[in-house]
């Protein structure tokens, strides 16, 4: 027997069994047509049809080819040559399939407990409920009955807010529409599993609004009908490990607010989850682990199974600090900052704090705090972690300036130097000057920021000035110091205190009933300041409710002539903030002061108290209200009262940033220790706000109402901040 062409040897061995088996399959395959047409009850078995000869000489067997009779017979099956064209098949005859009987298909009896929906009706139901049009291409209908689904205004907002019709115009495209709103059509469903309805359907349909309709349009639009079905419920809750917190279980496990049988919602799973973590982190668990939450929908019972794998960790106290920059900024320094000592319980609230009180210090470009465990949890008491703070340094010299102008005041440029970490730790010197028309000035700053504690300051500061306002000319020479707790623009504080010590020399001339400067008296001044507020607003730059009340006190001691007096200065500050929609805010400021204990010729002029410019009353100069000479030269009181009220408007123009505020103001300076009010001065008009994310520019125009002769009719200020 020939091999075929190209075959390999693998897959046709030259083997007697082979060729044994290729008779074989040829001798069954004659042999199978006159068996199929016998009687079906005739079986025959392969072994019948195996000659024995095969059996005891294969290769002999196989090599006496086709037997003669098989080849002969009428129903076997044609030979052909191998060159013959297949369209030489022997025709073959298949009956008509009409000519065919096929039996009949009796129809099913339908059982008679099931209905079928209909899904017009649902529809229609759909339709007769709430429908929000959302713009002109997309609307969204809700059942009838409110009861089914609760949601529907959050829903709304979260959808509008995600919504791909939303977001993009489909220009009146109905494919894009199309689209677009098959993607929506996802984000339905993925809302309703969110709420809880594992059931529910979304059915979309998308082309112009029929006429006759409400809302009817030729142009493309979509609509969907939320069928929310029925909202899923927790089913069992798997907290993992929690139970290893032992004594802290309980209050843990009720932090986390969600029981079996309430609504599932996806939302409420993050946020307890949220609550869960602060609770271990508040509470001495520096090292817990939460897993994600994973839900395992039944259908059948309609609910979802919670699991979330808790790892508590160990309870831990803090333990010491540990700093890889220790002459840089030193353990006992960071101690200082902290709001946490050896042995108190770890609060992950704590160690945000910490890292952001040592990056308010401006000294680190970056700093990291990783707890270490030092001793760990043993026979039920909390272990220790020390707190190992890495840092990299800022840059730490800054060359700063600034130009301004202010009515009364003029111009004024300053110029500054300073190296914020010369003296380690938080040890700074700084080096100032100004030049303005009316004031120059030199000086230098010594600072001590977190001087034994937290963000408490010890500032010495020397500087020589010279000033020459239209009250009086002055050159001064002063050493100021002080030790102080006050707000910054990162920690707002509702206690702010300072007392301090001021040593003076000051040259200071008056200005006659001419208008002419006197002769210089020379004052020699000892004073013992001290300040304290209460501060309750939300925002420092730009409060919008709550209120502020200031006080100062400070006793002073003065020599010139050789006569001796002993005064004491007071002020009383208070401001109040109020919004009365979102756009609105109404602010109120009152001041009283008043200096006791010596007449008004013995108190430097420089000491004494004024009114008026940006942060008084607005529309007169700077200390240009009160007691003046013939020239209308102010010489200033021994009382002052000032009142403001603005109403803080914010517009819609670029996008809320730009506000307006109109204005007014009032005060009154007296000769005695008690204000008089034979003579009040009031100024109005209005500024401009322009908001940055660090708080207002503000630029204020205002007029004064019953102005004096040297007044201006206009006054402007230019300043960060609101005006109080």
């Amino acid at each position: 027997m020939e091999r075929p062409e190209g075959t390999s040897n693998t897959s046709w061995p030259d083997r007697p069994l082979r060729r044994l088996a290729t008779a074989l399959a040829t001798s069954v395959s004659l042999i199978a047509t006159p068996l199929a047409a016998q009687d079906q009850s005739v079986s025959s078995r392969l072994e019948d049809l195996i000659p024995d000869s095969a059996v005891s000489d294969p290769e002999e067997w196989a090599s006496q080819g086709v037997p003669e009779e098989a080849a002969r017979s009428e129903d076997a099956p044609p030979e052909l040559e191998p060159d013959s064209p297949l369209d030489e098949l022997p025709e073959m005859e298949i009956a008509w399939p009409d000519e065919t009987g096929l039996p009949e298909i009796e129809p099913l009896e339908p059982e008679g407990d099931i209905r079928f929906a209909e899904f017009e009706s649902v529809r229609r139901n759909v339709e007769t409920g709430s429908v929000e049009k959302l713009s002109d291409e997309l609307s969204i209908a809700f059942p009838s009955d409110e009861s089914l689904f609760p949601q529907r205004d959050d829903f709304l907002e979260r959808f509008q807010s995600l919504s791909t019709v939303e977001q993009l115009d489909a220009d009146g495209n109905s494919a894009r529409l199309a689209a677009q709103a098959e993607e929506d059509e996802a984000l339905l469903d993925r809302l309703l599993r969110i709420y809880g309805y594992y059931n529910g359907q979304v059915i979309r349909s998308v082309g112009a609004i029929a006429p006759g309709e409400e809302n009817a349009d030729t142009d493309p639009s979509v609509r969907f009908r939320i069928l929310p079905g029925t909202q899923y419920s927790i089913g069992a809750i798997n907290l993992g490990n929690l139970a290893d917190a032992r004594a802290d279980y309980d209050m843990l496990r009720s932090s986390f607010e969600i029981e079996t049988g309430d609504p599932l919602l996806a939302d409420k799973i993050v946020e307890e989850r949220y609550d869960l973590d602060t609770a271990l982190g508040e509470n001495g668990y520096p090292f817990a682990e939460i897993a994600e939450p994973e839900l395992l929908i039944d259908h059948d019972r309609e609910e979802g199974d919670l699991t979330m794998e808790v790892t508590p960790g160990g309870k831990y106290r803090f333990g010491t600090i540990t700093t890889d920059m220790p002459d840089f900024m030193s353990a006992r320094h960071l101690q200082d900052i902290a709001r946490f000592e050896p042995g108190d319980t770890y609060k992950r609230s704590l160690e945000f704090d910490f890292r952001r009180a040592i990056l308010a210090t401006g000294l680190v470009a970056s700093v990291a705090i990783e707890p270490v465990e030092e001793e760990a949890p043993a026979e039920g008491e909390p272990g220790t972690v020390d707190m190992r703070v890495s840092m990299t340094k800022a840059r730490l010299r800054t060359i700063a300036g600034s130009l301004g102008y202010g009515s009364g005041e003029g111009f004024k440029a300053a110029a500054s130097w300073e190296h914020r970490n010369m003296f380690p730790p938080e040890g700074s010197l700084r080096f100032r000057g100004i030049a303005g028309t009316r004031e120059q000035l030199l000086g230098a700053t010594f600072r001590k920021n977190n001087f034994h504690g937290r963000d408490r300051i010890l500032t010495v500061d020397a500087f020589a000035s010279t000033i020459d306002y239209d009250a009086y000319d002055a050159q001064t020479l002063s050493l100021v110091g002080s030790y102080e707790r006050v707000s910054t623009l990162l920690f707002q504080k509702p206690l702010s205190w300072s007392i301090g010590l001021e040593l003076i020399a000051t040259g200071e001339r008056e200005r006659d009933a001419n208008g002419n400067l006197g002769p210089r008296e020379t004052f020699y001044i000892a004073a013992l300041p001290g300040y304290a507020e209460i501060d309750t607003s939300d925002d420092l730059l730009n409060p919008t409710r709550g209120y502020r009340l200031a006080g100062r006190v400070s006793p002073e001691i003065s020599s010139t002539g050789g006569v001796q007096s002993f005064y004491v200065r007071n002020q009383v500050d208070a401001s109040y903030y109020r919004q009365m929609s979102d756009n609105v805010v109404l602010a109120g400021r009152a001041r009283f002061g008043s200096i006791v204990g010596a007449p008004r010729s013995e108190i430097a002029p420089s000491r004494r108290l004024y009114a008026g410019g940006g942060g008084s009353v607005r529309g007169y100069g700077y200390q240009a209200i009160g007691p003046s000479n013939s020239e209308g030269d102010p010489t200033g009181g021994r009382s002052v009262m000032e009142f403001s009220l603005e109403a803080r408007i914010r517009t819609g123009l670029m996008d809320g940033a730009v506000g307006i505020v109109p204005f007014i103001d009032a005060g009154t300076v007296g000769r005695g220790a008690t204000p008089s009010f034979d003579e009040i001065k009031f100024g109005a008009g209005i500024g401009l706000r322009y908001y940055t994310s660090f708080g207002p520019m503000r630029i204020d125009v205002a007029t004064p109402i019953n102005p004096g002769p040297n007044d201006s009719p206009v006054a402007v200020y230019v300043a960060l901040g609101q005006a109080f």
